[in-house]
């Protein structure tokens, strides 16, 4: 998809560029048996007491029934259209089955329409699209759309223009390595969609203005330090002045920026070979 800019007629467009959509990505274009309602509860729990803050006031929006377990093995699907997800970064394919079935997957990055995609656990064509066994994988191919153990469905690698590299096969496992840069092992079984998640100019896109960010229901941040002390750590003082802590807090106290949020013994530590990359 390309990078549509505009000319600088306001300035809440000068720096702004937004990603054409693909055709048939309107709601009411969208398959009614594969759509949902999507509340928005604005950050809220269900007492109404807030739980995540900067949440609220987003455009309405369906949810898209993506089918990330994939688990129709042997049947080619031919593709029917590609859409935007306003759910997800990564757009969406409507695949239709021999038997009539309708569903959506994760597009990969050079997916047509009218192409065929299948997913197998003995063997397919070796191209984007196709889903396939770690196993089953050529070493230093890209995938995308990763499960973390069989049988769960794809769960990580799945945001736009991600993709992850299979490093090696040893044993019952295979190393894989993810975009943060962290290797880590997954069983052979585990199933995994070949090539790059789809929606690579999505990193590039600039908002241009507060407005579109209050329209995706994200509300404006304030700094602590503009805060009365009863509110955060860093509020209070006269003037400009500093936090007055020797390290950043959150709101409620604990250490904030650089911190580490991993618990300290998780089973998966056994299976991460190598930590991410420190960016």
């Amino acid at each position: 998809m390309t990078l549509k800019l505009y000319n600088p007629t306001t300035p809440g467009r000068r720096h702004a560029s937004v990603i054409k959509a693909p055709q048939g990505s309107k709601s009411s274009h969208v398959r009614k048996s594969l759509r949902s309602v999507l509340p928005n509860h604005a950050g809220r729990n269900g007492q109404g007491k807030i739980t995540v803050r900067h949440r609220g006031g987003r455009n309405k929006r369906f949810y898209r029934k993506v089918d990330f377990l994939i688990n129709k093995l042997d049947a080619v699907a031919h593709v029917e259209s590609i859409e935007y997800d306003p759910n997800r970064t990564a757009h969406i394919a409507l695949v239709k089955y021999p038997d009539g079935e309708y569903r959506y997957i994760l597009a990969p990055a050079t997916l047509k329409i009218g192409d065929m995609v299948v997913a197998s656990k003995e063997s397919a064509e070796l191209k984007p699209g196709n889903r396939l066994p770690l196993a089953k994988i050529p070493v230093g191919m890209s995938v995308y759309n990763l499960e973390l153990f069989p049988g769960r469905g794809g769960e990580i690698v799945r945001s736009a223009g991600s993709s992850a590299v299979l490093m090696s096969m040893e044993g019952p496992y295979a190393q894989v390595k993810l975009p943060s840069g962290e290797v880590r092992m997954f069983s052979r079984e585990c199933m995994a969609t070949i090539g790059q998640a789809s929606n690579i100019e999505h990193e590039n896109v600039r908002l241009g203005k507060a407005g579109r960010s209050r329209w995706r229901g994200v509300k404006p941040t304030v700094r602590g330090k503009a805060m009365n002390p009863v509110d955060h750590p860093h509020g209070g003082g006269e003037g400009h002045n500093p936090i007055g802590l020797k390290h950043p807090k959150t709101p409620w106290g604990k250490p904030a920026l650089g911190v580490k949020t991993r618990k300290l013994s998780m089973k998966s530590d056994r299976f991460i070979i190598h930590r991410r990359s420190s960016k």
